[in-house]
């Protein structure tokens, strides 16, 4: 049995997958599942004879095609990579972190196409009302430099020193099989995605184990690529659908009803500044949307799956 396997989540990836593959050592276990690509994705990765492709009749979203890789694999540590993602070194940094008792995950640094650590995407600490409620409100956008901000987004830490972390960026993340198989997987209920990666890590945390950042292990990142795939309007209900099932599952009372009141601030000033960018009132059909989820989200046990349900089916 390999120590290490790797699993790719595709979606219309055909540019992205093969450098992705072939930038993968020798040898290594890997199995790509494809969410219903319209385009060449699948065929890319018939040419690498000994990929096995899980193929899915149609868009299962991010987390529940990550549990069928994973589930498919028959080794100890999976390493979890976005189809825009080039390995360049560290695998077995990686591993040897994993290996350590009481870790259940590591990840690495990314590095954009200008060669320069993303910073502020592939390491964050787990977010805050107060984070949240920054970036909803568009204060990051005015004031990114503000304290609450440069917390959230690591930008106090040193990039090229390890370190125990809460939230290394699912891009590249390395998963103890044992512990993902523990904490039931990754939650499905958040679709298509974003948030589902932050959800599992703080789950991760929660249950007594440990998360590492190695710089030693390092990797391209496109970065944007998930984001193209989804149209936009929906993005918005997806993003902040998956927003408000994070916040029902972690946050105390005081803390969800603050995310709620600023998420639906945030989205007059948005359809506001939507209107006045685009010329059109497209932008207050998809906040009043936004609004309506925040809203709902305020009512007494409100499930948490069911924000993110009716977004996703929401086109």
């Amino acid at each position: 049995m390999n120590p290490i396997g790797a699993v790719i989540v595709a979606h219309n990836s055909g540019r992205e997958i093969g450098p992705c593959l072939d930038s993968l050592p020798p040898g290594l276990e890997v199995v790509v599942v494809d969410n219903a690509s319209a385009d060449d994705t699948r065929a890319e990765v018939s040419h690498r004879g000994n990929v096995p492709l899980i193929a899915n009749p149609w868009n299962r979203g991010f987390a529940a095609a990550a549990n069928q890789g994973i589930g498919s694999l028959d080794c100890e540590y999976v390493l979890l990579l976005n189809p825009d993602v080039e390995v360049i070194s560290g695998l077995d940094t990686l591993l040897s972190e994993c290996e350590k008792p009481g870790v259940a995950a590591a990840g690495g640094k990314l590095l954009g196409q200008d060669g320069c650590p993303q910073l502020g995407f592939m390491l964050r600490r787990f977010p805050t009302p107060a984070a949240l409620s920054f970036e909803v409100l568009g204060f990051n956008r005015l004031w990114p430099g503000n304290p609450v901000n440069r917390r959230y987004r690591c930008l106090d830490l040193d990039p090229d020193t390890a370190a125990a972390v809460e939230q290394p960026a699912g891009a590249m993340l390395m998963l103890r099989r044992e512990a993902w198989r523990k904490l039931g997987g990754f939650d499905e209920s958040f679709r298509p995605a974003w948030f589902e990666d932050v959800d599992f890590l703080k789950r991760v945390v929660m249950a007594g184990y440990t998360v590492r950042y190695v710089p030693s292990a390092a990797a391209k990142h496109k970065g944007g690529h998930s984001v193209a795939q989804v149209p936009a309007g929906a993005r918005e209900i997806y993003w902040y659908g998956n927003l408000l099932t994070y916040v029902a599952k972690h946050f105390p009372r005081y803390g969800r009803l603050a995310m709620c009141v600023a998420l639906m601030l945030g989205s007059i000033f948005r359809a506001a500044y939507g209107i006045v960018r685009s010329g059109s009132l497209r932008p207050v059909s998809i906040y009043a949307r936004v609004f309506r989820l925040a809203g709902a989200s305020l009512r007494p046990a409100q499930p948490e799956a069911v924000v993110v349900s009716s977004a996703f089916g929401a086109q």
